[in-house]
This record gives structure tokens, sequence and C-alpha cells, in this order.
């Protein structure tokens, strides 16, 4: 009796085992892999101790040799605290694989559109420069100095520049106000926008004042895009109804825009599609920009800043192209000219 006993035993845990082995070919991971993947993606990954990780069966992938398989990571009690990130693991479940897939169908150009705000430079150039901007940002009027007019003379017809507004309200309190006096410009005449623009990046403090008081700011800012409107000889009462009215609509659009591109600091620039945030040197901006001519099949003018001394080459447009529009004097205002100024330090969003 004993030994039947011990034959039933031993079927019985050999039946066990049997269905185990059954589960886990089903799930296609057994519990030491899981355990495996679990303790290296917690590592790699800095996953909090709280955090709970679920590893998920294998399903197929698009690669040879390799399954999927979804993990995720979640704290207990916090619904809204989970996100799953899909892996690939060998067939022979010795290699983890963490891959992120991208749409590549569409023209990086195209990722933010130069559409419908005023051009500076050829408005048929195949390169697009568009700058999230903010007025009152003190690297956002280092890189407009950049811009304006050393990369426009410098590419000639090759290259034009739209600006979007993001106007960070949190640490520069006129700029919102700024931006839609631009606004208002812009809608009767592109020039007198960008030579608005142009004052501003060079007299910021002294909008701003010693006192930082708002309400002056915004005086000085309305008197100022006025002057620009008798200039360039606009519609005066159309213009002062739109700086009246405030409606700051477009640019909150550009602000959400901004905000689903991830974009955490003025100024930042695209070019072409490729992002570069921060003022930065004009050796960079340059490299960037003829990365963006040689993939549309043109070749970029020589790189004076890198020319040996007393040799400077000048590259003219090619034939059949327009020149960049010079840079616009602004009118007379009712501010001086601002003293030298320390180097401004970075401006970044605050959320």
């Amino acid at each position: 009796m004993s030994r039947i006993r011990l034959s039933l035993v031993c079927l019985l845990v050999l039946a066990a085992v049997g269905c185990k082995a059954q589960t886990a070919a089903k799930n296609g991971l057994d519990q030491k892999t899981t355990r495996k993947i679990d303790v290296l993606v917690r590592a790699r990954l800095n996953v909090p101790t709280e955090y709970q990780v679920t590893v998920g069966p294998r399903t197929p992938s698009d690669l040879a040799g390799f399954d999927t398989v979804q993990v995720t990571f979640s704290l207990p009690g916090h619904p809204d605290h989970t996100q799953t990130i899909p892996f690939l693991l060998s067939k022979d479940g010795n290699t983890l694989i963490r891959m992120s897939r991208w749409d590549i169908s569409k023209n990086p150009a195209e990722i933010v559109s130069a559409a419908d705000r005023p051009v500076r430079g050829n408005p048929d150039a195949k390169v697009v420069i568009v700058n999230f901007d903010d007025l009152e940002c003190p690297y956002c009027a280092k890189m407009h100095a950049t811009l304006f007019p050393e990369t426009l003379e410098h590419y000639k017809g090759l290259v034009k520049v739209v600006y979007r507004d993001l106007p960070l309200e949190e640490i520069h309190p006129w700029a919102l106000h700024a931006a839609v006096n631009a606004n208002c410009l812009a809608a009767q005449s592109p020039t007198a926008y960008w030579s608005y623009v142009d004052y501003l990046h060079m007299h910021g403090q002294d909008v701003s004042g010693p006192d930082h008081d708002l309400a002056k700011a915004a005086a000085m800012l309305d008197t100022i895009a006025k002057q620009h409107g008798e200039q360039y000889k606009l519609d005066v009462a159309k213009l002062s109804a739109c700086i009246a009215k405030q409606d700051d609509t477009a640019i909150r659009a550009e602000m959400k825009q901004a905000d689903g591109l991830g974009i955490q600091s003025t100024p930042t620039i695209y070019v072409n599609g490729e992002m570069m945030a921060g003022a930065m040197p004009t050796n960079m901006l340059w490299a960037t920009i003829d990365r963006a001519l040689v993939s549309e099949g043109i070749t970029p003018p020589p790189d004076e800043l890198n020319q040996p001394a007393g040799r400077v080459d000048k590259q003219q447009g090619p034939p059949g192209t327009k020149t960049s529009a010079p840079v616009t004097t602004p009118p007379s205002a009712p501010v001086p000219a601002p003293a030298a100024k320390p180097a401004p330090t970075p401006t970044a969003r605050v959320n």
C-alpha cells in the first residue's frame, strides 16, 4: 500500500508540474524570466521601490528573433500613475531590448508650420527657421541679434524666418501684452511687425523700467506700437482698437502648440523641423541651417566664420532668387538707448 500511495503522490506531483509547464508555455514566460525582467528594468530605469512592475506575456513582434513583452509600471492606489512600455525579448529569453517606434512619415519641416506669420527673408526659400520667441526674454534678444542681420545676410535668399509667440508669463509679465501688440501690427504690415520686434529686443530693459511697474510697461508698449503704426502709415484707428482690445486668443493657441511640442525654454528654434533650444553660437546655428540646405539639394555658402585670417569669401544668392529683406530702422521712441547690461541668464519655462 505504501508503494501505491507513493506512486499516486508522484503522479500528482508530476501532474502539477505538467500543469505549470503548460501555463508557462501558454503565457510564453516562466517565473525565472519574469523575475529577471523585473529586476533588470527596475535597475536600469531607476524605478522607485513603491512601484509595482507587471510583466505581460510574449506576443509576436515585427522583428525576427524577438517577441514583444509589455511591462507596466504602476503605483498602488494611484491609477493615474501607470505607464506601459513595450520591450523586445529574444526567443531564447536572454536579451531584452527597449525600443521606441517613431513615425517618420511626415516631412520634418511640417512639424512646426510657418503659415500665417510675417516672413523675413525669401518667402520662397526651402529652409524655414521658426523661432518660438518671448519679447521680454534677454536670451531671445541675443538670438534675435544673431538672426538679424548676420544670418540673413550670410544666407542671402536661401532661408526665411518666422516667429511664433511663447510669452513666459510667470517670469516675464509684459511679454504677453507685447506679443498682442506685435500681432496687431502684423495684421496690417509685416514690416511694421518686424520693426516693433526689433525695437523691443533692443530696448527690453527700458520697457521694464527701474521699478518694473507693469502698468507703465504696458503704456509704453502701446505708445511704441502706435508710433510704428504712424511711421508705416497704418490705419491708426484700427490699430488702436486692436491694442485696446488685447485679444490674446492667437497667442494662447501658439502657447498650447509649444506645450504639445514639449518646449521648455525660449528661444527654441526649428530649422526645417530640427529643434535647438536656447541662444546658441552663430557657428552652431549655421551648421544646422547648412544641414537643412544640403538635405534640399542646395550647396550652403562658404562659412565666413571659419575662414583663415585675411581670407573672407563673399557669396551672392543664386540667380533668380529673392534677397532677404533688410532690417528696418525702428522709429524714434520716448525711451533712451539702453546702457551696457550684464550678460543675461538663461530663460526657462516655469510650469
